[in-house]
């Protein structure tokens, strides 16, 4: 969530650069945006609420070669130009952005309206600024000012700001924050993430909780508790930013879709020592946890389930935001599988941190290499998925839970069984998606769909949490009440909302839970349900059926497609926004 840019370098567009840059941020989602050029001894800032149009009019920026740029997502203060970032100071002397949230900022501002300070936003960030200012009554230096603020901000924060005099400080404890370096050209950026600068530089240095970043003539590196000099060495760029055009497809989510069978078979190439070494890790564990937040989330209850059916670990999954209640228990020699997209997901990272301090061993498996959890981790698995640029995740999904897969049969002695049946299953999936007819059915499905209240998913064993992805893509894209419920449990609660043409998207796979999804298929019906079967094999109980192949012990895996699919083309009738859904950001790095 929110996004930070900036630039410094010998080019005299920096203030479009950094717009450029903010596009490739794009994905984290935004409600309002700013930019500030340092020239000629002052700042030029414009900011405004909504988003940045394809053509942003610029001409009032002298033609300046340092610049910092922001995309906020609204936590205090409502969506308007006054609130959107950057804030100036009282002077104008600098200008600050921030991406977090300062969990005292009514304290401190109560403190600083004692002192006299005034304040035009709403926002926690302003608060930051007119903090600064403060400090810079008893300090020499505005870096000294800086950090000595930043000490006293409780919550994940990272903040950047822009001096008149073209200085650049940056500071970080939470949300993420890289330098990127071109040797070659003599330029620098900063970013909240690596891949929006992925082909622009040749060098990063991913920044650590409590550093700061002095960028002027030089590139300084400190240690904001002690404010002594660190000696930082720059990475070599390995990622490239991948093809982030949808080519011959209307939406992104289409053509990562498409990029499912992919990501799967890269998998299959990844080392097999990594595997074997992680896999007797896990079976000599206590306690075996994983946990993700989101989709990640519902990604990790999968990973746990192949743990438990095939590698016979008694694996618990947890969500990041409510394992409060499990951090107490962790011991030591624990291992916690931490599921994400970006491997800086907020609420997961501060269980991950206490769990640590209590001797538990972490393993992950992240789409974003240099990442807080990627760093933090003993056994680090990428999924070398390449870009995401939809919103809503689903290649990146695919490879988390065809992970999990890989990991439990490599548990079970199996790694070579598991590596031939995933590709079997990306063969299946890229023949699946490559037949016009089955998205002209699913079409029509997705069309029957469009004026439904709510959309009810049912399943068990193996496609539960399947189900519950499939909701979710449906909540996400759609806009309206998607619930998943075992099939179990239907009898208990969920039949009390079965009526006449209710949909009931149904998965059923030739395993050991058929005959009790059937008999719930039968309870649905009798009540006047529709039921929109995701199975091998037709039966005159399915009032809409969707082939899929049986790919065995993957099955779940390739019952995603369809799910994915339909809720993408319901998206499209509905004339939802498909790459970009309301209210929800890519990457949450606050809590």
């Amino acid at each position: 969530m929110c996004g930070i840019f900036a630039y410094l370098g010998n080019k005299n567009n920096a203030s479009q650069i950094v717009v450029e840059g903010l596009k490739r941020l794009d994905y984290r989602g935004y409600d309002s945006w700013g930019v500030v050029e340092a020239s000629y001894g002052k700042l030029f800032l414009k900011k405004k609420a909504g988003k940045i149009s394809e053509v942003m009019d610029l001409s009032s920026f002298p033609k300046g070669n340092i610049a910092i740029a922001h995309t906020r997502w609204a936590t205090t203060g409502e969506v308007n130009d006054i609130n959107a970032h950057p804030h100036y100071s009282s002077d104008e002397s600098f200008a600050l952005a921030q991406n977090g949230i300062v969990e005292n900022y009514e304290l401190i501002k109560k403190q600083l309206l004692a002192k006299g300070y005034k304040f035009v936003s709403q926002t926690d960030t302003e608060v930051i600024v007119r903090l600064i200012e403060e400090k810079l009554k008893s300090k020499k230096k505005l870096q000294e000012a800086v950090r000595s603020a930043f000490k006293e901000l409780e919550g994940r924060n990272t903040i950047i700001l822009i001096t008149k005099n073209g200085e650049i400080i940056a500071a970080r404890n939470g949300s993420p924050l890289v330098v990127g370096i071109n040797k070659k050209t003599d330029e620098i950026f900063i970013s909240s993430d690596t891949l929006s600068f992925a082909n622009l530089v040749t060098d990063v240095v991913v920044m650590d909780n409590n550093q700061m970043v002095i960028l002027n003539k030089n590139l300084d590196f400190f240690d904001i508790t002690s404010g002594k000099r660190l000696e930082v060495k720059p990475e070599k760029m390995k990622l490239h930013s991948g093809k982030t055009t949808k080519g011959k497809y209307k939406y992104f989510m289409l053509k990562e879709i498409h990029e499912g069978p992919f990501v799967i078979e890269q998998l299959t190439k990844q080392n097999k020592n990594n595997y074997i070494r992680f896999g007797k890790a896990i079976k000599k564990a206590k306690h075996v946890y994983t946990i993700g937040s989101g989709g990640a989330g519902v990604a990790a209850a999968q990973v746990a389930f192949y743990l438990r059916s095939i590698g016979k670990i008694q694996a618990v999954s947890l969500i990041g935001a409510d394992a409060i209640d499990y951090i107490d228990l962790f011991e030591k020699d624990d291992i916690i599988i931490t599921i994400s997209q970006s491997g800086e997901t907020a609420d997961v990272l501060e269980v991950l941190e206490k769990a640590q301090k209590r001797g538990v061993i972490i393993a992950s498996f992240v789409n974003m290499p240099g990442s807080m959890i990627t760093r933090m981790s003993t056994f680090k698995f990428m999924s070398e998925s390449g870009p995401e640029i939809c919103v809503m995740s689903t290649k990146t999904f695919d490879a988390q839970v065809a992970w999990g897969y890989l990991v439990a049969k490599t548990v079970a002695g199996e790694y070579s069984d598991g590596v031939k049946n995933l590709k079997k299953l990306s063969i299946s999936m890229k023949k699946y998606l490559s037949q016009s007819k089955n998205h002209s059915e699913l079409k029509k499905i997705a069309k029957t769909l469009v004026n439904k209240e709510s959309i009810f998913l049912l399943a068990k064993y193996q496609n539960f949490h399947i189900s519950r992805e499939g909701m979710v893509k449906i909540i996400e894209a759609s806009y309206k009440h998607g619930h998943a419920l075992p099939s179990g449990d239907l009898k208990h609660y969920v039949i009390t909302l079965m009526e006449e043409d209710v949909p009931v998207i149904a998965l059923v796979s030739n395993d050991v839970a058929k005959s009790d999804i059937m008999n719930a298929i039968d309870e649905v019906r009798l009540r006047g349900a529709k039921v929109i079967a995701i199975s091998p094999e037709p039966n005159k109980k399915f009032d809409k059926y969707i082939k899929t192949y049986d790919t065995g012990e993957t099955s779940a895996i390739m019952n995603l497609i369809p799910l994915q699919l339909i809720s993408c083309y319901l998206a499209d009738f509905l004339g939802n926004n498909i790459d970009k859904p309301r209210n929800i950001a890519k990457s949450v790095t606050v809590k």
